[in-house]
């Protein structure tokens, strides 16, 4: 039997802040990987590990923590 984890309201109202706000996160964050908690960014690295790590040092919370790449918006696919 497999065992359903339960996200906290929390996570996916910082990970809904973040995209609400993306345009403001490209112009001090660009390129970088920001690690959101209580719709405040608590860390920022060049990788989403080193995001987290920053985050779960500052906040004492060890998962569900959105980390999200913030993109200068020139990238193409």
């Amino acid at each position: 039997m497999q065992e359903t984890i339960k996200v906290p309201k929390r996570f996916w109202e910082d990970e809904e802040w973040a995209e609400e706000h993306m345009a403001e996160l490209q112009q001090k964050y660009s390129e970088k990987w920001v690690a959101v908690v209580n719709k405040k960014i608590v860390g920022v690295g060049e990788g989403a590990g080193l995001a987290r790590e920053i985050a779960q040092k500052k906040t004492g919370i060890k998962e569900f923590i959105p980390v999200i790449f913030v993109e200068s918006g020139q990238n193409l696919y």
